[in-house]
């Protein structure tokens, strides 16, 4: 099994729907046997809550359902996940600072680097913003989704 973590800072917002949308890609693939996907968010502050309700809003539009809730990212996830995807640089260098050994840095990448489509280095914070963030969020999610699908597809020989 294929394990991959997207990492946010209250994973309410930008990590379960990455996690989503990723997840509808796998089973439209019909990978969905070879690829597990998780989410998580390097502060405590919404552990246990439900995706943000505005996110929610936005992604079933585009059918996509936000499942999961909230949790930290914890030095176990280094050993867990196959793939650490951080939605912005403050995200992945607190994910980084936590690798006290460096042992996992290889498997830490930022959501953008795999955007085929956006040119941006990071998925924006759409919390205190209004509707046109969280599409914006959504629009990068997918474009980004499909590019590291494409890459997981190929580095595993999965075709």
């Amino acid at each position: 099994m294929i394990n991959v973590v997207f990492v946010c800072q209250g994973n309410i917002c930008r990590s379960p729907s990455a996690e989503a949308v990723m997840n509808a890609y796998i089973k439209g693939k019909k990978l969905d046997d070879k690829i597990k996907c998780d989410s998580a968010g390097t502060s405590a502050y919404h552990v246990g809550e439900m995706a943000d309700s505005r996110m929610k809003i936005h992604a079933v539009k585009r059918n996509y359902n936000l499942t999961s809730r909230a949790r930290q990212f914890v030095y176990e996830d280094f050993t867990k996940f196959d793939y650490i995807i951080a939605m912005d640089r403050q995200n992945y260098n607190s994910i980084l600072h936590m690798d006290h050994k460096m042992k996992h840095r290889d498997n830490v990448s930022m959501m953008t680097d795999y955007c085929t489509e956006y040119n941006m280095n990071e998925v924006p914070d759409p919390y205190y913003g209004g509707n046109e963030g969280f599409e914006l969020v959504l629009d990068l999610l997918e474009d980004a989704c499909t590019g590291f699908l494409n890459k997981i597809i190929k580095d595993h020989n999965l075709e």
